[in-house]
């Protein structure tokens, strides 16, 4: 939503997160200790019901066998089946003789627990499947013994385990319930909460980047009472510096640019007066020449320095007028492939016959251009001995291509060829900001400049300028 996903996640995880694990680990031990305090208590139940059935039978020994089984089943009549019990007459023999589920009369019971219960002449419980009954149950059984000491029979009462874990289910449900509603409750406030911090953080965010993408000033408007406000006000306070810093800067370049401007004028101009001298010997000739090709280079490190200044202050414009795009770079390939052919690099000027319209634009700043690109590729990929330029009509657009057959750049450099003052590991001369200039360039004729390694090998620069721009 503000374009830090990332926090918002951390955020919900170590909150939202952290409370519904601790609130599963409650839900579980909650439920464990229902599901011991149900189990417990049915067993009790059991053993009070054995107890106390087997206690009234005991205080009526004189009975007899069918004395107990008819005092049994009046019991079993008003046995109060309100704790969901079950219970079971069940005689020496094994069989079922009177039961709280008339099904069960008349049937021989397996129950394990009946059996060792007669036997120990003790109270005996139970927990597994019972086969009579057909599910998991537990039980207690105990011994009903006569007036001469024999045992005839033994009561047991019996529970379902599937009832005890409904009701384990239910609390589990209960308490995984409550849970959801907490959990909701702490993903609200949550949500509350980092939308207080991501709201600013955005505004913020939004201002560095555009301090980063060089609106120098920027300021970030909105008060924020706490720790965000202080990142604020540091950040403005940053903004402000390299506001100040980068027009100091823009003022100092422009400021020498003009300075150096007439010395090298002069130079430049007293350089080739001396030239035209025939008195001058071989050795003083070439001196001068030096003289004024270095003078020549400054004069153009000056130029673009201006351009630069120009740039920074956005007061770069263009003079625009209906232009032969084709003729302006043909002229200016021809003019500088001679310049290149003394170093012994041939520039390859690829024709076609393509329709080139004439189009509105600055000719002298696109001569700039194309004359900065041909000197980049001859200083950067000179060494390849070839320089490949061609223009061709794409579309919408007017495509120009200047590649040379040097190392080209490595991938990393790629991205920052364009930025002003990077060099990055060429050691040629040069001021770093050429491209920067050319850039802004055609991006004021509202095209694009790219560049990329080309396959085989150098740099393959591509200036794309809109027919109808």
């Amino acid at each position: 939503m503000f374009g830090i996903k990332g926090l918002r996640k951390r955020w919900l995880f170590n909150t939202v997160g952290t409370a519904f694990a601790m609130g599963m680990v409650c839900v579980m031990v909650i439920t464990a200790v229902f599901a011991d305090h149900y189990y417990s208590a049915a067993k009790k139940n059991l053993y009070d019901r054995a107890d106390w059935t087997v206690e009234i039978l005991e205080h009526n020994l004189d009975l007899d066998y069918a004395g107990y089984y008819s005092l049994y089943a009046q019991l079993v009549q008003e046995h109060d089946n309100s704790d969901n019990l079950d219970a079971q007459f069940i005689s020496a023999d094994g069989q079922i003789v009177a039961a709280s589920v008339s099904q069960w009369v008349g049937q021989v019971s397996s129950a394990e627990d009946a059996a060792d219960a007669m036997q120990s002449r003790a109270v005996v419980p139970y927990m597994g499947t019972d086969a009579l009954i057909g599910c998991r149950i537990m039980a207690v059984s105990g011994p009903v013994i006569c007036g001469s000491g024999e045992v005839v029979g033994a009561v047991r009462y019996i529970v379902r385990t599937d009832i005890l874990n409904w009701r384990v289910v239910g609390v589990f449900v209960i308490a995984l319930t409550v849970l959801a509603v907490f959990t909701a409750v702490i993903k609200v406030c949550s949500d509350s909460c980092i939308h207080s911090i991501l709201v600013p953080l955005a505004d913020i965010i939004d201002k560095a980047r555009r301090i980063t993408g060089g609106s120098y000033g920027t300021r970030i408007t909105a008060v924020y009472p706490d720790e965000i406000g202080d990142l604020a006000a540091t950040i403005n306070e940053m903004s402000m510096k390299i506001s100040q810093n980068e027009k100091m800067q823009a003022e100092f370049i422009s400021s020498l640019s003009h300075e150096l401007r007439t010395p090298l004028t002069a130079i430049t101009g007293w350089s080739e007066t001396l030239l035209t001298s025939e008195e001058l010997d071989k050795e003083t000739s070439r001196g001068i020449k030096i003289i004024s090709g270095e003078a020549k280079r400054l004069t153009e490190m000056v130029m673009e320095l201006l351009d630069f200044t120009k740039i920074q202050d956005g007061n770069m414009t263009l003079n625009i007028e209906q232009a032969d795009i084709r003729a302006e770079f043909e002229d200016t390939v021809f003019m500088y492939g001679s310049r290149l052919a003394q170093d012994e690099i041939y520039l390859d000027y690829v024709e076609n016959d393509d329709e080139i319209p004439e189009v509105s634009c600055d000719p002298m700043r696109l001569r700039q251009v194309f004359l900065n690109i041909l000197d980049n590729a001859a200083k950067h990929g000179g060494e390849g001995k070839r320089i490949q330029a061609s223009l061709c009509c794409e579309a919408e657009y007017i495509v120009i291509r200047i590649r040379d057959f040097g190392p080209g750049i490595p991938e990393d450099e790629l991205p920052l060829v364009k930025h002003k003052f990077y060099k990055g590991s060429s050691k040629a001369r040069g001021t770093g900001i050429g491209l920067a200039v050319c850039d802004e360039i055609v991006r004021l004729h509202g095209g694009t400049l790219s560049l990329e390694n080309a396959d085989g090998g150098g740099m393959l620069v591509t200036v794309r300028l809109p027919v109808n721009g």
